[in-house]
C-alpha cells in the first residue's frame, strides 16, 4: 500500500516541482527588473515636458500629417521626411551623415547625426527609429512617434558631454516587404558598423511610443506573459533579449528612478513574437548589445498599420513624459 501511495504520487510531484523550477527560472531571468514600476495618477507635465509636447507635436503634423504614407511605393514623400529629418537635425546643431544605398533601383538613405563623447573615446550608444511607414498608413504611432522621439532626445542631449559618444540614427525601410531582408536600412547600417570595427556599447530602437489606454483588457501579450503583466496598455515596455537582457535592466532601472510613468521590461527569446520586430534585431545580427522601447504596437494598438494611425490617436501627453524618461536612459548609457 505504502509502495503502490509513493509509485502513484512521485511522478506529480516530479512534475510540479520542475514546473516551479521553470517558472523561478522564467521570472528571475526573463521578467524580474530593478526597481519597480511607477503607480498611480500621473503627475501634470514640468515645463521642460511639455516645451517638449510641443515639438513631438509638430514633428508628427508633419511626418504622419501632411508627408503621410511614406515608403518605397510613395518614394517622393520618404524623401520629404528623410529631408525633414536631416534638416531638423541641422537646425538644432548636428552635423548629418548620410549613408545612400541602392535597392531594385531605388536609393534610400539612412541619416546619423552624432553627439561626441570625451576626447578620445570609441565607445557608442546609438538610437535609432525608422522613419518610413507600412503601405497604406500614415504611420502616425509607427513609427512617426519613434522618429519624433529621436528629433527630440537629440535636441534634449545637445551640447551636454558624456563618456560614450551618442549617435542618433533614422533608418529607412524597416516596414514590409522589406522587413526582415538585408534591404533594411538598419541592416544597411549595421553590417557597415561591424565592418568598420564601431564599438557599439548599446543600441536602442524607438519603436511606436504613443499609444496608451487604460481600460482592463486593452493590452494582450504572446502567451505565457499575460500571467506575469498588467492587462492595462497604460505603459511603456523595455524589451530585448536573454543575451542582452544586462542592457534590458540598466535601461529600465535608470528610466525608473526618476520618470513618473508606468513601465515593464522583459528579456525573453528572440523568436518570440513581438521580441525580435524592430530595428533592434538587425544590430543582434551584429553581435552588437540592442533592445527595444515600444508601446507593444500590434498587442494594444488598434490602429496598428491601417490608415486611422494618424497623428490624433497619439497621446502626446504620455509621448513627452516618456521621451524625457528616454533622456535619463541615455545618460545611464552614456556613462561609464
Amino acid at each position: 500500500m505504502t509502495l503502490r501511495l509513493y509509485s502513484g504520487t512521485i511522478l506529480p510531484l516530479t512534475l510540479l516541482g520542475v514546473g516551479l523550477i521553470g517558472f523561478f527560472l522564467l521570472w528571475s531571468v526573463m521578467i524580474r527588473m530593478p526597481a519597480a514600476s511607477f503607480r498611480g495618477p500621473l503627475p501634470p507635465l514640468t515645463p521642460a515636458e511639455e516645451a517638449s509636447r510641443a515639438r513631438l507635436q509638430s514633428h508628427l503634423s508633419l511626418l504622419a500629417g501632411r508627408i503621410g504614407e511614406r515608403n518605397l511605393q510613395k518614394p517622393a514623400q520618404l524623401e520629404a521626411a528623410a529631408s525633414y529629418i536631416e534638416s531638423t537635425l541641422r537646425q538644432i546643431g548636428y552635423g548629418i551623415v548620410s549613408q545612400e544605398y541602392t535597392h531594385n533601383g531605388q536609393t534610400f538613405r539612412n541619416l546619423e547625426a552624432t553627439l561626441p563623447g570625451q576626447d578620445g573615446t570609441e565607445e557608442v550608444v546609438l538610437f535609432g527609429a525608422h522613419y518610413d511607414s507600412v503601405f497604406g498608413s500614415p504611420g502616425a504611432d509607427d513609427n512617426a512617434t519613434g522618429v519624433a522621439a529621436l528629433l527630440e532626445l537629440a535636441a534634449l542631449l545637445k551640447g551636454k558631454r558624456f563618456d560614450r559618444t551618442i549617435r542618433f540614427v533614422a533608418f529607412t525601410n524597416e516596414e514590409p516587404p522589406i522587413f526582415l531582408t538585408g534591404q533594411m536600412g538598419s541592416r544597411v547600417y549595421a553590417r557597415e558598423a561591424r565592418r568598420r570595427g564601431d564599438k557599439i556599447t548599446a543600441m536602442v530602437s524607438i519603436e511606436s511610443i504613443g499609444y496608451y489606454a487604460s481600460e482592463p483588457g486593452s493590452q494582450r501579450y504572446p502567451f505565457p506573459f499575460s500571467f506575469f503583466y498588467p492587462d492595462r496598455g497604460d505603459f511603456i515596455a523595455f524589451v530585448g533579449n536573454i543575451r542582452y537582457r544586462r542592457l534590458v535592466k540598466q535601461s529600465i532601472a535608470a528610466f525608473r528612478r526618476r520618470t513618473p510613468f508606468p513601465s515593464e521590461g522583459v528579456a525573453a527569446p528572440a523568436w518570440i513574437p513581438g521580441v525580435f520586430w524592430s530595428d533592434h534585431d538587425s544590430f543582434w545580427k551584429e553581435g552588437y548589445p540592442a533592445m527595444m522601447i515600444t508601446d507593444t504596437v500590434p498587442f494594444r494598438n488598434p490602429h496598428y498599420h491601417l490608415p486611422t494611425d494618424r497623428p490624433e490617436t497619439v497621446d502626446q501627453v504620455r509621448l513627452a513624459r516618456v521621451v524625457h524618461g528616454l533622456a535619463d536612459v541615455a545618460r545611464s548609457l552614456a556613462q561609464k
